[in-house]
């Protein structure tokens, strides 16, 4: 008797903490959000998302390797470790980081000070290695962010912050770093933080609309904050255990007393 009463409790806070599979599935087509299509906001559907390029700004940390057809010469550039000091041939070229000023400035050997905040990473390419050719023969420039990161919090498996030397991070990329959504995790509700220019913008994106990859936030930048809103569901779900514990509780030690009756 007691574990029938028991299953039939389990049963009903299954039943009221149930979600539809429209809520959880992503990228619904022709999706739509209490009856209105999910529009971002300063968005025009004919630029294409997948131009978006990473901009240098201040403090970022630069990642340069300088390379030319003197190698001799091209070391001053770079930072040399040496693992085994008795033997020259294990000698490795790494590249050197760079800390951008908060004018948008890195300072390299000979070129100087050098403007690269505002900056791709491309352009930042084509001055450095314009700047070099008045030192080296043929030089060539590599550069990425070593500081590429995103922090991600609320309803997913893994939450925290994930540093990334790709600097093209795209949303689904990241929440794929965090182990993905879960099942409490409410799609359509993400909030993207983003700082541009001092000011803290405030988006929210909805996972289950395709519009996501049509979205200018469909590719994440450095520093930008995922949090992952619980669905009410999941609130309740703990108000309900606090509240309907005691009653469950003094029904199971009632039902044992009068079982105990009868059995004797």
């Amino acid at each position: 008797m007691i574990k029938r009463i028991n299953l039939l409790i389990f049963i009903a806070l299954a039943i009221t903490s149930c979600r539809s599979t429209r809520e959880v599935t992503y990228f619904q087509e022709g999706h739509t959000h209490n009856d209105e299509k999910v529009v971002f906001p300063n968005f025009e559907k004919d630029k294409m998302i997948q131009t978006y390029e990473a901009i240098i700004q201040p403090n970022d940390i630069l990642s340069i390797y300088v390379s030319s057809l003197s190698p001799e010469a091209t070391a001053f550039f770079n930072e040399t470790n040496t693992p085994d000091q008795s033997n020259s041939a294990f000698t490795t070229r790494t590249s050197v980081g760079y800390l951008v000023d908060v004018n948008g400035i890195i300072e390299m050997p000979l070129i100087g000070k050098l403007k690269v905040g505002g900056l791709s990473t491309k352009d930042a390419r084509d001055t450095i290695t314009h700047r070099l050719e008045n030192y080296l023969q043929g030089p060539t420039v590599r550069i990425y962010f070593e500081n590429f990161r995103v922090t991600i919090l609320g309803e997913v498996a893994r939450p925290g912050v994930f540093t990334v030397t790709n600097e093209k991070l795209s949303l689904t990329e990241a929440l794929g770093m965090a182990g993905d959504l879960t099942v409490y995790g409410d799609r359509r509700n993400v909030m993207l933080i983003r700082e541009e220019n001092g000011k803290k913008n405030y988006i929210k994106i909805d996972l289950t609309s395709r519009d996501v990859f049509d979205s200018p936030y469909y590719y994440l930048h450095s520093n930008d904050v995922l949090y992952i809103e619980p669905v009410k569901a999941r609130v309740a779900q703990g108000d309900n255990f606090y509240r309907i514990a005691p009653f469950v509780m003094s029904t199971i030690t009632l039902i044992a007393v009068l079982v105990a009756r009868f059995v004797e």
